[in-house]
C-alpha cells in the first residue's frame, strides 16, 4: 500500500478513536474507582472485542451480519440494558468498594465488562465493515493489508484508552471519597445516556 492511504486511515482511526464514548466512561470511572489495574482490565476486554470485529470484517462478513435484521438489533439491545445496568450500579455504589479494595468486583469482571460494551455496539462492527475494504488495494496481499490496517486500530486503541485507565487512575488515588463518589455517579449517568442511545440508534 502506499504511504499515503496508511496516513489517510490512520487518521481515520485516530479521530475515531480519541472521541469519547461509553467505553471511554467507563474506563475512566472504574480506573479512578478501583484503580489503574481495574480500567486496563477494562481496555483488554475492550482490545478483544475489537478485534473480534476486525476479524469478521476482514473476513467479509460484515454486509452478512448487516443483514441479521431483528437478530443484530437484539444485540443492540442487550448491550443497551447492560450498559444502563452498569452505570445504575455505578450510581447506586456507596462506596465500599473504594474503602475496601477486597470488596471491588473481581478482575474477571472488569474485563468481561470492556468486552461486552465493545461487542454490543454494532455500528463498530459496521464501521470497519464499511472502512476497511476502501483502503484496501486487490492487488496486493490482502491478509497482510488487513493485519496491517487492524493492528492500527488496536494501537490506537490500546494507546488512547490506556491513557484514560492510566490518568484517571492517577487522579483517583488524589481525590477523596466523596469526589470519587460522586465521579462513579457522574460516569454512571453518562452509561445510562450511552446505553438509552445504542437502544434508540438505528444501525442501518
Amino acid at each position: 500500500m502506499t504511504l499515503e492511504t496508511y496516513a489517510a486511515y490512520a487518521a481515520i482511526c485516530l479521530v475515531a478513536t480519541v472521541m469519547p464514548g461509553p467505553t471511554n466512561m467507563m474506563i475512566l470511572a472504574n480506573a479512578m474507582r478501583h484503580g489503574v489495574r481495574a480500567g486496563l482490565l477494562n481496555v483488554g476486554g475492550t482490545i478483544a472485542g475489537l478485534a473480534v470485529m476486525i476479524t469478521i470484517s476482514g473476513l467479509g462478513l460484515a454486509s452478512l451480519v448487516a443483514l441479521a435484521g431483528h437478530w443484530l438489533d437484539w444485540a443492540r439491545l442487550a448491550g443497551a440494558v447492560y450498559l444502563c445496568w452498569i452505570g445504575w450500579k455505578m450510581i447506586r455504589d456507596r462506596g465500599a468498594s473504594m474503602e475496601n479494595p477486597q470488596s471491588a468486583p473481581p478482575r474477571s469482571g472488569f474485563f468481561l465488562q470492556g468486552l461486552l460494551v465493545s461487542l454490543s455496539n454494532p455500528k463498530q462492527l459496521l464501521f470497519f465493515g464499511a472502512l476497511l475494504p476502501q483502503f484496501v488495494d486487490p492487488t496486493l496481499n490482502q491478509v497482510w493489508q488487513m493485519v496491517i490496517f487492524g493492528g492500527t486500530a488496536i494501537v490506537f486503541c490500546v494507546l488512547s484508552d490506556g491513557s484514560y485507565a492510566v490518568v484517571a487512575g492517577y487522579i483517583g488515588r488524589r481525590l477523596n471519597l466523596v469526589a470519587r463518589r460522586n465521579i462513579g455517579r457522574i460516569g454512571g449517568a453518562v452509561l445510562i445516556v450511552g446505553g438509552v442511545w445504542l437502544a434508540s440508534a438505528r444501525v442501518r
